[in-house]
């Protein structure tokens, strides 16, 4: 009878409280990674580079569900030459190997870990993304993840293995890097930022959440052949997320008035507009589905997950400075979103 459950990427960020939450919960785990690694009960097990060539045969056995975690993530300032090329290469030719191989073997479910960024970079204030929007993806990685997901899809309906997507926003928690450690670093140093004006809403999703949904979809025929957004169900517009970090810092907020078009327009002249987009936009999801089709509610609160980063914000500042040496297209299982701040 197969009972794992195979997480790939499971030394990164969102894998490994992917397999923390499996865990917890008492199921059995074969946890890969492309580096030695281990994770207290789990299975873990090394693999090569993720790509069109990558054996996965040796995994797979007793394995009735594939939670897909590995991906090279988006990054802020790319410097490869043809980024699209290398984003197809990891997200979806080795996405597609996995899931040929994890259906000749019998798997049943693979849940894929995608993105927002599917659906494109923003939203108006009112209205959020929903999952029967039709995708926009407009950057390589955005682009990269939407075709995986219509390749996934194909192999899902050619082999009779289930397939379910998962499309998080930012994902924040312990161990988070990115911009949204930048974040918390601007409001510890106590840093005046120009962003009180700014008055846009974004979602964000607390890792645990998203492992908990995660966990919630496995072998749940409800999710079968699914689409879902995830989020903590409270959006918070820029200068809130920072008033509310500063508040879990037991800091006052030092924020001032600017107006967010001259914001935009010096980010523009620097290089920067991407980031100012980001800090001043929008970007919603819709979670309706999530919570009357798998009867699901986020367990834990924004600020029971601002509170984890706080407490643990030292950790993270060295993660981050060891992770400057990592370049990003050699480390596919540090799986996280850089879709807001």
């Amino acid at each position: 009878m197969r009972v794992k459950i195979l997480v790939t990427g499971a030394s990164g960020f969102v894998g490994s409280h992917v397999v923390t939450e499996l865990i917890r919960r008492q199921r059995q785990v074969i946890a890969t990674s492309r580096s030695p690694f281990s994770i207290a009960g789990a299975e873990a097990r090394q693999v090569a580079d993720l790509c069109a060539d990558t054996d996965w045969r040796h995994c797979l056995g007793d394995v009735n569900t594939v939670i897909h975690c590995a991906a090279r993530v988006h990054v802020m300032h790319e410097t490869a030459q043809h980024p699209l090329k290398l984003f197809r290469e990891v997200n979806v030719a080795g996405t597609i190997a996995l899931a040929e191989q994890a259906a000749q073997s019998g798997v049943s479910q693979f849940i894929f870990m995608s993105s927002i960024k599917v659906n494109g970079e923003a939203t108006s204030r009112e209205i959020p993304f929903q999952e029967t929007d039709a995708p926009k993806a407009s950057d390589p990685y955005g682009i990269s993840k939407a075709e995986a997901e219509v390749a996934l899809q194909a192999i899902g309906k050619r082999y009779g293995m289930a397939i379910t997507i998962i499309r998080p926003p930012l994902v924040y928690g312990r161990g988070v890097g990115a911009n949204f450690l930048s974040m918390l670093r601007w409001v510890k140093k106590q840093i005046p930022l120009p962003l009180a004006s700014i008055n846009n809403l974004r979602s964000f999703v607390y890792v645990r959440n998203l492992a908990d949904l995660i966990a919630h979809c496995v072998q749940n025929p409800k999710a079968y052949g699914e689409v879902f957004f995830v989020s903590d169900g409270q959006d918070l517009s820029t200068p809130d997320l920072l008033k509310q970090a500063a508040c879990a810092l037991q800091l006052p907020s030092r924020l001032f008035s600017f107006p967010p078009r001259l914001l935009i327009l010096g980010a523009s002249l620097l290089g920067k507009r991407s980031i100012a987009d980001r800090l001043c936009q929008s970007l919603r999801v819709d979670t309706s589905k999530a919570r009357q089709l798998l009867d699901w509610q986020a367990p834990y609160s924004l600020q029971q997950g601002l509170g984890d980063c706080i407490a643990s914000l030292s950790v993270l500042s060295a993660n981050a400075d060891a992770s400057k040496n990592t370049h990003p297209s050699q480390n596919p299982e540090q799986h996280h979103n850089e879709t807001s701040i």
